[in-house]
């Protein structure tokens, strides 16, 4: 049976077979996977027997059906027997992906009395005396928490705050791999916003910066801004303004392609949550003037009334200049740029037709996205989705640890929309003017130089806005990947 979705490493299985020592059976194992339209990844001798091998085949799969489908076909070929299944997956999580390690070894009594009892009282008595060495003494200076409800968890909604703590440890591992930033996952067992605010208000005293992960909208709006009112550290809601960082600098590179300007566009954006909102008010920040925002009911507009909130009552009041009303594909017709943040397969074809010339199509849905890439063939001027597997993926880990880097170096007291604009400009600005491609409008998540130049940017921005706490640096000194004083 052949899958639509392409095999990935995040359906991995290693198998291990016993296979009948005879000539031409390996041929056999690897059509049989083959034609189950599993991808092959390696091949590797455990051992040899009189009469048999035992053999570990590693292989990509498109979903866990399709995982059984190929384990099903081996076990249908004559003299191969499946010994053991291991998902890739499973086996990276066991015991969990983060732990904490010491900076220094404790060898001998003298190191012990420094590190801890006696002389850890001094350094004690010195934060009491003056509280802002608690940045310079301790952790605080470079660990930010990453902190859940679980209520909105990648595209698996309200899971509960047990199940989100892979995603938050694997948070904390980017933070550490593209920033330099120590990270904890702290997942809560309470829904309720004020107890939300109250525990992270008790636990910042630790960390140096919060980031807020997948609690659900509207409640996100109000915890970040009571915390931001509240704490003397950065908080950040990734979900909201990680995103918005990226989709700026991807429509900034996307304009320079199809020669169009940022207060010339109409832009329709479906989806009016976190990341949808945030969306909207960093490009309207950069200039866009004709926004359309779309929910399950249509069109937001000022005087709607149906399905409203505090948050949706602010957007009918600040975008839609013309009061366009109707569906999706009312609103979509003439539009330069569409926005998907919310559900798959929501639009088709016909209403890319029915765009402006050129159209510029960010479908952000994941895993599926609201058209898929294939679909948009030929119809689009450039297309952007969540996904690895395409080209131009909007990826928040473009941002967070760069934005948190460049944060901590400065010791800000909070990421500002002018810190934010920086990193969008700085992360667009990777690519020269001459690489720009309709299928390169956004670095690879694995470009180094993405870190370093956000960090950079938003220190600057920091400092130039009065957020920044810390005597600036030298030049040379900017980007401290360690956070080192």
């Amino acid at each position: 049976m052949l899958h639509n979705a392409t095999p990935n490493a995040s359906y991995s299985l290693t198998l291990r077979l016993k296979i009948h020592n005879e000539p031409g059976k390996l041929g056999e194992i690897t059509t049989a996977i083959g034609n189950a339209g599993g991808d092959i990844e390696g091949i590797d001798i455990v051992s040899v027997g009189k009469d048999f091998l035992i053999r570990d085949i590693t292989v990509n799969a498109a979903s866990e059906k399709h995982d059984e489908e190929i384990v099903a076909a081996l076990n249908d070929i004559d003299g191969v027997e499946v010994v053991n299944v291991s998902d890739r997956t499973f086996l990276m999580h066991l015991g969990g992906k983060i732990e904490v390690t010491s900076k220094m070894q404790l060898k001998t009594r003298s190191d012990l009395s420094m590190a801890y009892t006696p002389g850890v009282a001094r350094v004690c008595q010195a934060i009491e005396k003056d509280p802002e060495k608690v940045f310079n003494l301790t952790i605080k200076k470079n660990t930010v928490a990453v902190i859940t409800d679980g209520t909105a968890v990648l595209g698996l909604g309200d899971i509960g705050a047990a199940a989100a703590m892979p995603v938050m440890e694997g948070k904390c591992q980017l933070f550490k791999e593209f920033g330099g930033v120590d990270a904890f996952p702290i997942c809560l067992g309470t829904k309720d916003p004020h107890e939300i605010v109250q525990t992270i208000k008790n636990i910042a005293v630790g960390f140096g910066g919060i980031n807020l992960e997948d609690i659900s909208a509207p409640r996100c709006f109000e915890i970040e801004e009571r915390l931001k009112e509240e704490l003397d550290i950065p908080v950040f809601h990734d979900d909201q303004h990680g995103t918005a960082v990226v989709v700026l600098a991807a429509l900034i590179n996307a304009l320079k392609i199809v020669g169009k300007k940022m207060e010339d566009i109409k832009l329709v954006v479906s989806g009016i949550g976190a990341a949808g909102v945030a969306c909207t008010k960093i490009v309207m920040a950069a200039g866009v003037k004709n926004i359309v925002g779309c929910d399950k009911t249509g069109a937001i507009y000022k005087g709607r009334k149906e399905h409203m909130n505090w948050v949706k009552d602010w957007y009918a009041r600040n975008t839609n200049p013309h009061k366009e009303e109707g569906t999706i594909h009312d609103v979509i017709k003439g539009a330069d740029v569409f926005f998907g943040l919310s559900a798959p397969g929501l639009i088709g074809p016909e209403d890319l037709k029915n765009m402006a010339a050129d159209p510029i199509v960010f479908a952000m849905a994941n895993p599926v996205p609201e058209i898929m890439p294939e679909d948009a063939a030929g119809l689009v001027a450039v297309m952007a989705t969540g996904r690895s597997d395409y080209p131009n993926q909007i990826n928040n880990v473009l941002c967070f640890p760069g934005i948190f880097r460049g944060a901590l170096n400065c010791r800000a007291s909070r990421i500002n929309e002018k810190m934010k604009l920086a990193a969008a400009e700085a992360i667009a600005g990777i690519i020269a003017e001459e690489e720009l491609h309709p299928d390169y409008i956004i670095p690879s998540v694995f470009d180094k130089r993405v870190g370093e130049a956000v960090a950079v940017r938003v220190e600057e921005a920091a400092y130039e806005s009065g957020v920044a706490r810390r005597e600036r640096a030298t030049p040379d000194t900017q980007f401290l990947i360690q956070g080192q004083d």
